[in-house]
């Protein structure tokens, strides 16, 4: 999997879960609406960037599967 393989969104956070995961609704137009399961990137973890409910995020979705993702970066 390389970087053309990857879809970048943006979305809001709707609720925390353990181990540094959200639920997220995706706001762009073809993804509208869902809501996908994301983890943290590991430069987010590592600068101990806090996520809260509510909060604009980008996320990474892979091509294969579009039910999870990777959060890389909170919107200010």
């Amino acid at each position: 999997m390389g970087k053309e393989d990857i879809i970048e969104v943006t979305g809001i956070v709707i609720e925390p879960l353990p181990n540094a995961q959200f639920k997220v609704r995706i706001d762009d137009e073809p993804y509208k609406d869902l809501i996908i399961d994301a983890h943290l990137s590991g430069k987010m973890r590592v600068n101990f960037i806090k996520i809260l409910p509510g909060d604009k995020v980008t996320i990474q979705l892979s091509i294969y599967d579009l039910t999870k993702g990777r959060i890389t970066y909170r919107h200010k």
